[in-house]
């Protein structure tokens, strides 16, 4: 028995590092792609380690795929210390991978429309970026920097994100153009909107939170309708400044958003007034929650 359970842990880790090297090489490429047919022809850049690579090659006439290894490296060696040996090591490949790419492939020039440029630009640059996310690495350091500093200074990791980026923009601003600065800020939002879109899915995760008098029949639709599992626990409220207090039954259960309106009608069929609060949430692991299919 522990023969085989053993030889069902080195399976699963092999299919594992399949699935996360699968995911990593067709970030490179998407990344790759984004950049040598969209951006780079067309002096755009991004935002973070990237945005700087592309504004030195620019600025300095240095090939983006050696100023990629070289603006990283810091990033590299910071995951090592702040997330680990894996995470560092599968960053170094990507990197090198991405810098691989783009020295060895040559991509087409898509279009020279400015406004496509940055939505399409972005769209493959931060699909490839979140695509390597999902393989367990990064193709841009900017993240570990930012969780790094954010532990040091006591902010929060999207302020340092925000500040990198506009010193990133106003660099380009003043070397390049305003006009290219806010093309590249257009093309930035394309960007991490699509990562956040290949990180968390369409069907990103819903809380839900119901009060209501009628928590026994709202308990019973979730589960036998919806089929889903939830959480029941004793709560205490007050209102009024008596302060009045009574014990209820309060419901959590954790939906996709897909299934929000479908929620929401079958708990006003039950009861108009129940209180319903819904908050976002990035991922859950175990119960019965439909996951996603990769």
């Amino acid at each position: 028995m522990p023969n085989k359970n053993i030889e069902k842990l080195e399976l699963a880790d092999y299919k594992q590092w399949l699935k996360d090297s699968f995911f990593i090489v067709l970030g490179i490429f998407s990344a790759a792609f984004g950049l040598d047919s969209f951006l780079l022809p067309n002096k755009f850049i991004d935002g973070g380690a990237t945005g700087i690579s592309l504004l030195i090659a620019e600025v300095a006439d240095v090939p983006l795929y050696i100023l990629i290894m070289l603006v990283n490296i810091p990033f590299v060696v910071l995951g090592y210390n702040v997330i680990g040996r894996v995470f560092a090591v599968k960053t170094a490949f990507a990197i090198l991978g991405l810098a691989l790419v783009l020295f060895t492939v040559d991509f087409p020039e898509i279009t020279e429309d400015k406004l496509l440029v940055a939505v399409f630009g972005g769209f493959f640059l931060g699909a490839g970026i979140g695509l390597s996310v999902r393989g367990g690495s990064v193709l841009d350091g900017t993240e570990v920097l930012a969780i790094y500093l954010s532990r040091k200074l006591g902010t929060t990791i999207g302020d340092i994100i925000i500040l990198i980026n506009v010193l990133v923009f106003l660099a380009a601003a003043y070397l390049l153009s305003i006009e290219t600065a806010l093309y590249s800020m257009l093309t930035y939002l394309a960007a991490s909107k699509t990562l956040d879109f290949v990180i968390e899915g369409i069907e990103e995760y819903t809380g839900v939170t119901i009060i209501s008098d009628k928590n026994e029949e709202i308990r019973a639709m979730i589960t036998e309708k919806l089929e889903r599992g939830l959480t029941v626990y004793k709560a205490k409220g007050g209102y009024g400044r008596q302060g009045e207090r009574n014990e209820y039954d309060v419901i959590f259960t954790v939906i996709t958003r897909l299934e929000i309106r479908r929620l929401n009608i079958e708990i006003t069929k039950i009861d108009p007034k129940a209180f319903v609060v819904m908050s976002k949430i990035n991922d859950t692991r175990g119960g019965m929650i439909k996951k996603r299919a990769i």
